[in-house]
């Protein structure tokens, strides 16, 4: 009897010791998801969060990032989504490229930019000192590009090349336009701006307005003309839409190839030794999205926000979805593993932790942040090639039946491969540190057979939103940043702080569950239009594949916990109107006839870009416009005022008039197209050389 109480006392402390040297895996409940986070409820479209994001794709020297609604500045990190709210600052001799889609804006040095609003249709920032340099590629008819400075509000009206500078008193603008077409709203007038133009603005109340030709490339220009002409031989262009944020860094950093069922994937290049996807990089908390994963990879935005990730012979590949005109950006196309978190026992030590992989080819994204039907499937559609009808299924069983069950039952792919499942603990997750630092090593077995979930079961802190970044060093001072400008479209009002939003209720719509969520696919037999925007939505057939032309449009409302603003009308007429939709021009007199028969062609930049293609020529009419603006509406944000309503002015009109005459008259003419030169004579051939009968056929007839 004493020998077996002394094996059976034996066998409980090797069983100890045994789970004290080894991590174990266990299902835990954890703590409950933050309220504005997954399972997506059912609400409506103009509760979505944007499809659409910017990132910092290069910096020299030093830029500081400020995130929308907080006082504190961090060192900017790339590959950060920026958004609405979100402030950028490049100090003395620094340098910063944003990109959002096909769009690059360039920051010059001392130069403070805000995004007063970014969404799937508008583009408007704030910039209070310094230049910047602005490539527009691609611009619907719908959308708005506006760059608010002290003085004047500039609105883009064609894609093309713009520089602005704004003096560090605030009170001169200085626009030149390469190529394209905008218009400057200020001072109680609005004026266009040409190719080939630059138009200097001084003064608030009152403008002075000067028109002046073209000046030389300064070092500024030559940087902005370098990084486009990389982005104009990016290879990348030819496997997926220019629309996708990041797509010219994949060149530099690895190469595409075909692959069997997929088509074109591309393979990273110089990765670390048992890399994976999601892996080298941290989480951090941004509204209205909540999780987001950024990666370290200078190449690492596109592959991690758009399509999917697939293990082939035994590397990894970013497979990308369908060529569409705007695909819809995502936080981290990943799944969770467990059921509210993953209990992590390493040696003494014990804590709930987090467990995710990257989703495969044809594999339903399932967001864990509140969205519509119509989200899931926009977003889903335009990464993957994955049905409206997978969509739906997956969709009602984790969201409008809250089934868990049957999504453990689905197979996920990556799931199942060696090492692709990365496991931190709680406390990683959430305070923005390195991943693949801290990551736990887990039973392989026991990931395969773990629960796969779409929520997060952890709670944000503050760090979750600044992120792990050192404190900046240089920030913009207060005057710089609380300077007001002006505009013509009015932005919704600033993001409350993180403490506010924690500590305010959360306005969530609970609705009557739809019988199907609107789908967002055309006809699969439809080619591929990506120079047009895509059709509103429609039903298609229950097993039709998935491939739009452009996610449906968000009207511009946030999330349901964010502040709530207007959203941008759409202009109707093909061509952009000289004016924003939401700023009408009553009793608009159409233009003259001939008015586009004599105006400035597009002016080439030395050493940038070729010029655009040839559009209609501007009007040869006095730059200020002659049809008053009616009172702008007063605007939530603090930072912001509405411009002046236009005054017709006579007076003021005839002299617009001559200082654009004077400018055309003083223009240079553009150089005669060089002349093709003529043929040479072909020699006649020797008489040899011809056939017999040829020879016979020209001997003279006596």
């Amino acid at each position: 009897m004493k020998m077996h109480k002394s094996l059976a006392v034996g066998m409980v402390l090797a069983g100890m010791l045994l789970m004290l040297q080894a991590p174990t895996v266990i299902l835990a409940q954890g703590p409950p998801p933050p309220q504005d986070q997954g399972p997506p409820s059912q609400q409506g479209p103009g509760q979505d969060p944007p499809g659409r994001v910017a990132r910092l794709s290069f910096s020299d020297g030093s830029v500081s990032f400020q995130p929308g609604g907080e006082g504190d500045w961090v060192q900017a990190v790339p590959n950060r989504p920026l958004t609405t709210g979100d402030n950028l600052w490049a100090d003395k001799d620094s340098r910063a490229e944003l990109q959002t889609g096909s769009t690059s804006i360039r920051m010059d040095s001392e130069t403070s930019v805000t995004f007063l609003d970014l969404d799937d249709r508008t583009t408007q920032l704030k910039l209070s000192q310094g230049s910047i340099i602005v490539r527009v590629r691609h611009l619907d008819d719908e959308d708005q590009f506006e760059i608010d400075t002290p003085n004047l509000a500039f609105q883009i009206q064609r894609t093309g090349e713009y520089r602005i500078d704004v003096s560090a008193d605030g009170n001169e603008t200085d626009t030149t336009v390469w190529h394209g077409r905008a218009e400057a709203t200020g001072g109680g007038a609005s004026y266009l701006v040409v190719a080939g133009q630059r138009a200097s603005f001084a003064g608030t109340d009152q403008l002075d307005h000067e028109i002046a030709q073209m000046p030389n490339q300064d070092d500024f220009d030559n940087f902005s003309s370098q990084r486009d002409e990389r982005e104009d031989h990016a290879e990348s262009s030819n496997y997926i839409s220019p629309e996708v944020t990041g797509a010219s860094d994949l060149d530099e950093y690895g190469h595409w190839r075909y692959v069997a069922d997929y088509g074109p994937v591309w393979t990273p290049a110089g990765v670390a030794p048992g890399w994976a996807p999601y892996r080298y990089g941290h989480w951090v908390w941004v509204a209205p999205w909540g999780w987001t994963w950024v990666e370290d990879e200078p190449w690492g935005f596109a592959p991690f926000h758009y399509g999917r990730w697939a293990f082939v012979e035994s590397s990894w590949c970013w497979v990308p979805g369908p060529v569409v005109v705007r695909p819809v950006y995502a936080p981290a196309l990943v799944a969770f593993v467990g059921g509210g978190g993953i209990g992590v026992g390493v040696g003494f030590g014990v804590g709930v932790g987090v467990a995710w992989f990257p989703l495969a080819p044809r594999e339903v994204y399932v967001p864990w942040y509140r969205t519509s039907p119509g989200y899931v499937n926009n977003v889903n559609v335009t990464n993957t090639r994955v049905s409206v009808t997978q969509v739906t299924n997956v969709y009602n069983t984790t969201v409008i039946n809250n089934n868990t069950t049957n999504v453990t039952r689905i197979t996920y792919a990556n799931q199942h491969v060696n090492n692709a499942v990365t496991v931190v603990n709680h406390d990683t997750f959430v305070n923005a540190r390195p991943v693949a630092a801290s990551m736990v090593k887990v039973d392989q077995k026991q990931i395969e057979s773990a629960p796969v979930t779409h929520t997060i079961a952890a709670q944000p802190a503050r760090v979750s939103v600044m992120g792990a970044s050192r404190p900046a060093t240089f920030k913009p001072s207060a005057a710089v940043m609380n300077r007001q400008v002006v505009a013509v479209k009015q932005p919704p009002a600033p993001r409350a702080s993180f403490e506010q939003r924690q500590a305010a209720a959360p306005n969530v719509r609970k609705e009557t569950p739809a019988a199907a969520p609107q789908p967002a696919a055309r006809d699969a037999n439809e080619p591929a239009r990506p120079t047009q925007p895509a059709p509103r939505p429609g039903q298609p057939a229950a097993n039709e594949p998935a491939r739009p032309t452009q996610p449906a449009p968000r009207p511009g409302q946030p999330a349901a916990n964010e502040p709530a603003h207007p959203p941008a009308p759409a202009p109707a007429a093909n061509e952009r109107p000289a004016a924003t939709a939401n700023v009408p021009r009553p009793g608009a007199t159409p233009p003259p006839a001939n008015e586009h028969a004599a105006g400035p062609a597009n002016t080439p930049r030395p050493g940038g870009a070729p010029a655009q293609p040839a559009r209609p020529a501007e009007p040869a009419s006095p730059m200020a416009r002659p049809v008053p603006h009616p009172p702008a509406t007063e605007t939530a944000h603090p930072l912001v005022k509405p411009a002046p309503p236009v005054q017709e002015n006579p007076q003021h009109q005839q002299n617009e008039q001559a200082k654009f005459n004077n400018w055309q008259q003083q223009r240079p003419a553009p150089a005669p197209a060089p002349r093709p030169p003529a043929p040479a004579a072909r020699p006649a051939p020797p008489a040899h050389s011809q056939p017999p009968e040829k020879r016979e056929e020209e001997k003279p007839h006596k």
